[in-house]
């Protein structure tokens, strides 16, 4: 063992090697994973049960009014968790190999629940006026609740290894994870709504916190002896400092959202044609130099494929949400719909066509088809959450007002909750049992701790 025999973590290169040399999955099975989160969203909604929360606990964007009542929060809450939550993990892990079985399923639940609506054998509730906004907010949500739930079951040997980063050229489930932070962030981007762009000072403020949490990552993982795949991002880099990288070089550039898709797509494309004359195989080499760029030259390099992904995403976001109309809500939600779901069908086309004739997709390298399947994805899942309109019951839950409300602050102790498990717990020879366990009680914190931050009124904010 490279650790020392005292080593907070002594089975470190046991747990690097658990999470290295992987290829994959296929793209059908990337594609039927993704309908799996809105569905249980949207079903739970069908459900009910959350009319009274949402009668005592009628909340605006600043403060909670009206009396609350504690056991009513919890209840609702515990059956977002055994609604959502649980089967998350349950097909994630023990019941993978099922996966496409689930999704038939759930997908058959949803048209019946549809269906249903459709016929008047459910009461609906009053379309709401911000049902477009909500669909956005359920979107962002779910994107968060998986990542959480991923990021430690990874550790566990139920996660099947297929579902995992991928070490060159493939598609694991989790290389969608940063892309997916990165589309979700820029679809309701300052610049996508169109507003008044930052100026260099204010650019460098609105970074600084990502930039503090990249360094607090690097300097907390390195004093516990954290296990750390270095071909993931490089030696130092990690997720903050890519986000960081992104939000200031789109801040500082100033372009109209209906463009910032043409200025994308070309930052692609060069980063793209640099790949295929000799780039990738400088980024795919397990040699690193002794310089700052060599040692992370997985994340530096990146930044490019991220920060165009970035921009077409700002322009989709324009597109689909903040251009003008004058529609009505209801008129806006489905035609928001219709737009994703085409646009998604193209994404994965054009996936499938530059992953068999240009180069295979690659999260490592944030190539274009790694950024065109992130895209088809993540408006698949967008366009399931915009059917919102057309199922009975609540427009939202507890859960995910809950994590809305404080969305980084949630990552944060998922990171941390991950970092003690894999601390305390030995997690490579933990039982199917054991880990089973261990993954409900850490989805259970992970619904308890945001919701008892929203019911307290507590909304925090980093910058």
């Amino acid at each position: 063992m490279d650790s020392l025999p005292n080593s907070f973590n002594p089975n470190k290169r046991l747990k690097e090697e658990f999470v290295s040399n992987l290829t994959g999955s296929s793209m059908l099975e990337i594609a039927a994973l993704a309908t799996i989160i809105p569905i249980l969203i949207l079903l739970r909604r069908s459900i009910g049960f959350n009319r009274a929360a949402d009668a005592i606990l009628k909340k605006n964007d600043d403060a909670i009014v009206g009396s609350k009542s504690w056991q009513a929060y919890m209840a609702t809450l515990m059956l977002d968790f055994l609604f959502i939550m649980v089967p998350i993990v349950l097909v994630y892990t023990v019941l993978a190999e099922w996966m496409y079985i689930s999704a038939t399923l759930l997908i058959l639940l949803l048209l019946f629940s549809i269906a249903a609506r459709s016929f008047g054998f459910c009461s609906t509730l009053e379309e709401e006026p911000n049902s477009l906004r909500t669909s956005i907010s359920s979107f962002r949500v779910g994107t968060m609740i998986i990542t959480c739930i991923c990021i430690l079951a990874i550790d566990f040997t139920i996660f099947p290894r297929r579902y995992a980063k991928t070490e060159t050229y493939g598609t694991g489930w989790m290389d969608l994870g940063v892309g997916s932070f990165v589309i979700a962030n820029s679809l309701v981007s300052r610049q996508a709504r169109n507003l008044s762009w930052m100026k260099l000072k204010t650019a460098i403020q609105s970074t600084s916190p990502l930039i503090i949490l990249g360094f607090v990552r690097l300097l907390s993982t390195a004093g516990v002896d954290y296990q750390v795949h270095a071909a993931e991002y490089g030696v130092h880099w990690n997720f903050f400092f890519t986000l960081a990288a992104i939000s200031f070089l789109t801040s500082i550039i100033n372009v109209p959202a209906q463009y910032s898709g043409i200025l994308g797509s070309l930052i692609l494309v060069g980063y793209q044609a640099c790949l295929m004359h000799g780039l990738n195989i400088y980024l795919l080499s397990n040699e690193r130099g002794s310089d700052i760029i060599s040692q992370n030259k997985e994340g530096f390099f990146s930044i490019f494929g991220y920060w165009g992904m970035y921009l077409i995403g700002v322009q989709l976001g324009n597109f689909l949400f903040f251009s003008n109309h004058s529609s009505a809500t209801m008129r806006s939600n489905k035609w928001a719909r219709t737009r994703a779901s085409i646009l998604s069908l193209l994404f994965w086309l054009l996936t499938v066509v530059i992953d068999s004739h240009v180069e295979r997709v690659s999260r490592r390298m944030c190539n274009l088809a790694y950024v065109t399947l992130v895209l088809a994805v993540n408006l698949q899942v967008l366009a399931l959450f915009l059917l919102s309109d057309c199922l009975p019951g609540s427009k939202t839950t507890v859960l995910e007002e809950a994590y809305n409300r404080n969305l980084l602050a949630t990552f944060l102790v998922a990171n941390l909750l991950t970092g003690l498990v894999n601390l305390l717990v030995d997690t490579l020879f933990a039982s199917s049992v054991k880990a089973l366990s261990v993954m409900i009680a850490y989805a259970f914190m992970l619904s308890f701790i945001p919701g008892l931050l929203d019911f307290c009124g507590i909304r925090l904010k980093f910058w």
